[in-house]
């Protein structure tokens, strides 16, 4: 089991190699001759010298951090949590992990997240050598040998594979874990036979990043997340998954999940119970429509609803075109092909183009924003 360093006093951060101080954070902060300013000093985009902002406010006086929340099914919000809890969640993705001290850890999430943040705290605790890249859809491009642990949205992952060099890189990961939004059939498959341990995480800004992973590869591949050990989970009686992790979030936390469990303790989520759509007196969730027709088309695209007279609410599809421009004739018809295989009552009733669909700061879809789209576009208020 890795060796732990919770006193933040003593701690240190190795940065592409080069070890740093609380001194060299404190230093930066009050505009001082810091060599983390050094460091940053060609950092054109800012990322770089946001993390050494991050590096200031965990070595400060305080105990607690400032993150945001994503925002997916609302606006965001700003919450401060603990530094002892946040050590407390990365201790158990290390052990969980087995991360080792000198590691290599990729940073290529924005820093006013908490999965941005959590990755910079498990290198603190355990030793490990942060390689910060900007964040974009590809981050591997800037690296020259592959990191032992990275952290990824879904679409960084989806984006490197399309690129040989980027991929094969990817493949080299040792500890690959994927969170911030939902892994689709496709993605699932083009992972299955990496050669190292490829997860999906499952956690909220609440629980401090993740508190169960799923491992997506090989023969241990599943369906079902397994909560870390120090975690508990049951069901609300709405049937909405409650997390009990008193080290990391110190309530009980019932989530708006709809979740199953299984006979070995592991759960899975069967969507959001606030993107269930009621149309006609029958319940659907948007996260199953949209599995059902990922398949089936290859245009981007996003489920979601607006109100109706008479079935409650009408299921429309918003559809990345270029310019929002409506469909070509020979998109329409594969696209209403692709709708015709879905059940009656899940199929979408209207179909709304758009620039781009709407996601949030950390690359999930934006699902109040999606709402809005399509009722400003239906003349709803």
């Amino acid at each position: 089991m890795t060796k732990i360093q919770t006193d933040i006093p003593r701690q240190e951060i190795h940065i592409e190699g080069i070890t740093f101080t609380a001194a060299d954070a404190r230093l930066a902060s009050d505009g001082g001759p810091s060599r983390l300013q050094h460091l940053f000093s060609e950092d054109k985009s800012g990322f770089k010298s946001s993390l050494a902002d991050f590096l200031a406010e965990w070595f400060n006086e305080m105990d607690t951090v400032k993150v945001h929340t994503s925002g997916s099914t609302g606006t965001p919000k700003e919450l401060w949590v603990e530094k002892r809890r946040m050590m407390e969640s990365a201790r158990l993705t290390v052990n969980f992990l087995d991360l080792q001290p000198k590691d290599t850890a990729l940073l290529c999430m924005p820093l006013q997240y908490i999965a941005g943040k959590m990755v910079v705290v498990r290198s603190l605790v355990a030793d490990l050598n942060l390689l910060p890249v900007t964040p974009c859809s590809r981050p591997l491009q800037y690296l020259e040998t592959a990191p032992d642990f990275a952290a990824m949205v879904p679409l960084q992952v989806y984006t490197s594979i399309q690129n040989p060099r980027d991929k094969e890189l990817l493949r080299q990961i040792r500890h690959l874990i994927i969170g911030g939004g939902a892994i689709d059939r496709t993605l699932g498959e083009e992972l299955r036979d990496f050669p190292h341990a490829v997860w999906s995480t499952y956690g909220m800004t609440e629980t401090l990043s993740h508190i169960a992973l799923r491992r997506l590869n090989g023969p241990e591949a599943t369906d079902w997340y397994t909560p870390f050990n120090d975690v508990q989970i049951s069901l609300s009686p709405e049937g909405t998954l409650t997390i009990d992790a008193p080290q990391v979030c110190p309530l009980s936390l019932v989530t708006n999940d709809l979740a199953e469990f299984n006979d070995r303790g592991q759960f899975r989520i069967l969507g959001r119970r606030d993107n269930t759509i009621n149309t006609g007196g029958v319940k659907v969730q948007t996260e199953e429509i949209e599995a059902q027709l990922k398949p089936l088309t290859e245009l981007p695209f996003a489920i979601t609803s607006v109100p109706d007279p008479k079935l409650g609410e009408r299921i429309v599809i918003l559809i990345q075109t270029s310019g929002g421009q409506q469909l070509q004739p020979e998109e329409f018809a594969q696209l209403t092909e692709a709708i015709s295989h879905l059940p009656r009552y899940w199929q979408p009733r209207q179909v709304i183009p758009v620039p781009e669909l709407p996601l949030t700061g950390t690359g999930k879809p934006d699902r109040a924003e999606a709402k809005r789209i399509a009722r400003n576009w239906s003349g709803e208020k």
